[in-house]
Order: structure tokens, then C-alpha cells, then sequence
């Protein structure tokens, strides 16, 4: 089975389990259909919601280690290596150790020619933090410890759980509010066409749902990439605590001289990147803030 292939085929195996999972959950905490002939049952369509906004994002979380090895060829480093590998880990260890981790963080290479880092996992006792290839050859010793810290700042202040709750909440209302407004539109429809039950369409209310989810998911894109923005000055700022700060400011100098960079814009996995120039409206949806503007708040003191 080729690379491509187990990707299409890991990807549709986690959806399944997660299918599975909250269908099971559902059904042991009894949430019945949400819509019954008396109209919406709100109770039921709320923990319907919660369970799969959640439940979605959580799953996704506790897989997530697992699926940045796979995902993006990340070669987990050994404890016993030497030379550059070596190097890289005991940085990393001394980092971790710096930021009071409970475990030390699985410490990984994935081969790719554009200067990009991250850190992911379910939890700071089971994290993993991984450098591509390029930036290890673009940047010099310095500079890669300033990145290699502000990941551990993410690690450290507990990003990933906190990222996932927050997309968690938002998947949830978007499900809601969504179903609860195409429910209205939908049955205003069949009242309009002379339906008298005032039944709507099971069709009519998917396309409806349908369409109003990626409405309301755009919005709530807004306000994950604001809180996503917020965290990235924290892990600067926390990355400077650990290696020092002119250590973090050039790791951020050395980023924003590079021109070859991997485009993750949206990526949970992404933690330090550069883009290009963007318009105010596109800046709404920018989950990492502007270099430029990093820079001068580690200057700043900030």
C-alpha cells in the first residue's frame, strides 16, 4: 500500500472511530431524536451537539500524536542517538526540564525542505514535539533552540488541550444554532407551500443544516484563529523565558527570512509560520499574528 494510500486509509479509520464512539456514547446516555413530531427537542439536540462537537475534537486530540507521526513521516529520535539527532534531544530535554514538564516530550525529524516546526498531543505528559529538516538546516544553533522553546512554551502551557475545548465549544453551537435555524426555515417553507402539518422536509432541513454549518463554521473560524493568535504570543513569550530572549527573537528574525515555507496556515499541528501579505479580512482568519509584530512585543519586554 502506497504513502498515499495509508494516509486516505488512516484518515477514514479515525473518522470511523470516532462514528462509532459518539454514536455508542449517545446511545448509553440515552439522547433521543431531536426532532420529533411536536417540533425540536431542545434537550436532546443540545446534548446531540455537545457530544459531537466535543466529543469530535477530543478524539482528534487523543489521536493526535499518532497521527502527526504518520501523517507528516515524523522519525521519532532515540534516546541513545549522537551527533545533530543527539543534540536535538538534549535540547529538547533541557527545555522541558526548564518548563517543569511531568514527562519528556517524544522528540521527532520529519524530512521536508520547508522551515516549519510544532508540538502536539493529548496531554504534557505525552507530547511530541518535531522539526522538519529544512529548518534544521536553515537556522543555526541558536535560532533552533529559540523555536525548539517556544514549542515547549506550547507544551508547557497546555495548548493543544486548550485549542481543542475551545474548537470543541464552537463545533457544538455551530451544530445548534445551525439545526435549530434551518428547523425554522425549513418548516416556514412547508407552511408557505401549504403543507398543513407544517411538517418540514427531512431534504429541505439537510441542504438547509448543510449550508448553514459552513456559514456558521466561517464565523467560528474567526474566533479559533483569535485565541490561536493569543497563544502564539504566549509560547513567544514563554519561549523567551526558557532559552532567553534575543534566542527566541532570532529563531523569529531567522523566519522572517525565509522563503520557503510550508503552507499550515490552518493546521493544528502549526506553530511557527510566516505569511505573506495579508488583507485585513484575511488577518480574521490567520491563526499565527504577524512576525513583525511578534518581534516587537518580545522587544517590547512584552
Amino acid at each position: 500500500m502506497g504513502s498515499f494510500a495509508k494516509r486516505i486509509f488512516l484518515f477514514m479509520a479515525v473518522n470511523l472511530l470516532i462514528v462509532i464512539t459518539i454514536t455508542t456514547i449517545l446511545s448509553i446516555l440515552g439522547v433521543k431524536p431531536y426532532i420529533t413530531a411536536a417540533g425540536l427537542d431542545y434537550n436532546s439536540l443540545a446534548a446531540f451537539c455537545l457530544v459531537w462537537g466535543m466529543g469530535g475534537a477530543f478524539i482528534s486530540l487523543a489521536l493526535s500524536r499518532v497521527m502527526a507521526k504518520f501523517m507528516m513521516g515524523v522519525k521519532v529520535i532515540d534516546p541513545n542517538s549522537q551527533g545533530q539527532e543527539g543534540e536535538l534531544l538534549r535540547t529538547v530535554y533541557a527545555l522541558a526540564k526548564a518548563a517543569r514538564l511531568p514527562a519528556m516530550p517524544q522528540v521527532g525529524i520529519y524530512d521536508s525542505p520547508e522551515v516549519n516546526a510544532f508540538a502536539t498531543g493529548p496531554s504534557k505528559k505525552r507530547a511530541l514535539v518535531a522539526v522538519s529538516t529544512g529548518l534544521l538546516h536553515k537556522m543555526n544553533k541558536e535560532e533552533v533552540e529559540g523555536v525548539l522553546a517556544h514549542e515547549i512554551a506550547h507544551v508547557a502551557n497546555g495548548d493543544m488541550v486548550t485549542m481543542t475545548l475551545i474548537q470543541g465549544i464552537i463545533n457544538a453551537f455551530v451544530m445548534f444554532f445551525a439545526r435549530v435555524l434551518a428547523f425554522a426555515i425549513s418548516q416556514a417553507l412547508a407552511s408557505r407551500n401549504g403543507d398543513r402539518d407544517s411538517r418540514p422536509s427531512p431534504m429541505i432541513n439537510f441542504f438547509i443544516t448543510i449550508v448553514l454549518e459552513i456559514v456558521f463554521s466561517i464565523l467560528g473560524m474567526m474566533v479559533v484563529a483569535f485565541f490561536s493568535r493569543r497563544r502564539e504570543y504566549r509560547a513567544d513569550s514563554g519561549g523567551a523565558t526558557l532559552a532567553g530572549r534575543q534566542k527566541m527573537i532570532s529563531a523569529l528574525r531567522s523566519l522572517q527570512r525565509t522563503t520557503q515555507l510550508v503552507d499550515v496556515e490552518n493546521s493544528s499541528l502549526a506553530t511557527l509560520k510566516i505569511s505573506g501579505k495579508r488583507s485585513r479580512f484575511a488577518a480574521f482568519f490567520s491563526t499565527h499574528p504577524p512576525l513583525e509584530d511578534r518581534i516587537l512585543k518580545l522587544e517590547m519586554g512584552a
